[in-house]
C-alpha cells in the first residue's frame, strides 16, 4: 500500500493535532529481541509530532467489529518529530501484541489518539537521574534516555534495566551506543538467570536493597523515573523509599490498573450515596450505582466486563458511549473535547448524575 508524503519544509509543516487527528501509517517493523518489535508511525499528511518523552499513544487497532484499544509508551526521541516509535512485546495468548507481531506491516493505517501521559522528567530540573525499568517497561525510559542524549546537555544518570535473561533485554545495543556518546550515562543491567549466555559478566538476580546500594550508591540524591510490572515497580517503591528517596523524587509510569488505586472508593464498604440504574446494554445487564461510585469500579465489582487499564481517566481504554443519563466525569486527558460532545464517556473517572445506559 503506497502512502504519498507532501513535502513542506521544517518551517511549513504542520502539527499533529491531537484533538482532531487520528490516521497514522506505519513507516517501519524492527525486531528488538525474540519476542519484542518496535512499530514507527507517522502522520499520511507529513504532520510533526509535538510530545514529551515518556509520554504515549492510545491506538484503536481493527481487530474484530469494534476494534481494540491499547496503550503504547513511546520510545523515541521527541527531537525526531517526523515520525515515533512504540516498542510492543509478543504476550502469550494477547489478543493485540500478538496480532501487532503478525500483521502490522509498512504502509498500513491504524487509528491512535495522543500523546497522552504525565510520565514526564521535571521541567527546568538539573538532577541526577535513576532510570529504573523492568521487562518492558523499559520503553517510556528509552525515550527520556534518547531526549537527554539528543540535548547535549550534562547528565548525571544511571541507567538500571532488570530482565528475565540477558536476551530479553530491550535495546541492549543501542544503550551501548548512547553510553559511549553520553559521558554521563552509566549502565545497569540485571537478567535474572544467564540463560542463553553462560559468559554474562554482571551480577544475576533481582533488585533489592543489597544490590541497588551496590549499583547506584548515591541513588537517595538521584529523581527516579520507573516503569515496569505491578510485582517489580512494587519493589521498586519500597526499596527507593528505604533507601531515602523522598516520595517527590520517585515517579512510576503503569497501564496495569492494578496498581493504581481509585481514590476515595472503598470496594468493601457499603455504597453511600444515592443509588443510580446502570445498564448496560449489549450485556443486557443492569447494576445499581452509587453516586459516589465511578461507573468502573461498580462495573467490576459487578462482574460487568470493560475494557480498562489506567482507571484514572488517563488511558481512554475505557471509552464507551452514553446512549443516555448523564454523568460527573473528571478525567486527565484520555478523552478528547469532540468525543464528549459525540456522547463518549470514561466510565473509570465518571460518577452516574442519573440512571444511565451505556452501550457496553
Amino acid at each position: 500500500m503506497g502512502i504519498e508524503f507532501q513535502k513542506m519544509t521544517l518551517a511549513e509543516t504542520a502539527l499533529w493535532d491531537p484533538e482532531t487527528d487520528e490516521t497514522l501509517v506505519c513507516l517501519d517493523v524492527h525486531q528488538e529481541t525474540h519476542d519484542v518489535k518496535s512499530f514507527t508511525f507517522a502522520s499520511p499528511e507529513g504532520k510533526r509530532f509535538d510530545f514529551d518523552a515518556g509520554q504515549y499513544f492510545l491506538f484503536d487497532f481493527p481487530l474484530g467489529s469494534h476494534g481494540e484499544p491499547r496503550c503504547y509508551s513511546i520510545s523515541s526521541s521527541p527531537h525526531r518529530g517526523n515520525a515515533f516509535t512504540v516498542t510492543v512485546k509478543r504476550v502469550p495468548g494477547g489478543k493485540v501484541s500478538n496480532w501487532l507481531h503478525d500483521n502490522l506491516a509498512p504502509g498500513m493505517l491504524v487509528k491512535g489518539q495522543g500523546p497522552l501521559g504525565h510520565f514526564i522528567l521535571p521541567k527546568g530540573q538539573k538532577a541526577k537521574f535513576l532510570l529504573l525499568s523492568g521487562g518492558s517497561g523499559i520503553t517510556p525510559v528509552m525515550s527520556i534516555a534518547r531526549d537527554m542524549a539528543d540535548k547535549y546537555e550534562p547528565s548525571d544518570i544511571v541507567f538500571l534495566h532488570a530482565a528475565r535473561t540477558p536476551s530479553d533485554i530491550i535495546f541492549r545495543n543501542d544503550l551501548f551506543g548512547l553510553a559511549t556518546r553520553m559521558k554521563g550515562l552509566r549502565l545497569q543491567f540485571l537478567p535474572e538467570t544467564v540463560l542463553g549466555e553462560a559468559a554474562w559478566p554482571g551480577l544475576t538476580g533481582r533488585i533489592s536493597p543489597e544490590y541497588m546500594k551496590l549499583a547506584v550508591p548515591d541513588i537517595s540524591e538521584r529523581v527516579v523515573m520507573c516503569c515496569g510490572p505491578a510485582p517489580f515497580m512494587a519493589a521498586a517503591r519500597s526499596i527507593t523509599a528505604a533507601l531515602g528517596v523522598p516520595s517527590s523524587n520517585y515517579n512510576e509510569e503503569s497501564f496495569d490498573a492494578a496498581v493504581i488505586d481509585e481514590p476515595g472508593l472503598d470496594v468493601e464498604a457499603k455504597p453511600t450515596g444515592r443509588i443510580y440504574q446502570v445498564e448496560f446494554s449489549k450485556q443486557k445487564r443492569t447494576l445499581g450505582v452509587s453516586s459516589e461510585q465511578t461507573v468502573l469500579a461498580a462495573a467490576k465489582k459487578g462482574s460487568v466486563r470493560l475494557p480498562s487499564s489506567c482507571s484514572n481517566g488517563v488511558c481512554g481504554t475505557c471509552k464507551s458511549r452514553l446512549v443516555s443519563g448523564s454523568v460527573e466525569m473528571n478525567h486527565n486527558g484520555g478523552i478528547r473535547q469532540r468525543e464528549i460532545d459525540a456522547g463518549m464517556f470514561l466510565p473509570c473517572c465518571s460518577k452516574p448524575l442519573s440512571d444511565l445506559v451505556v452501550e457496553r
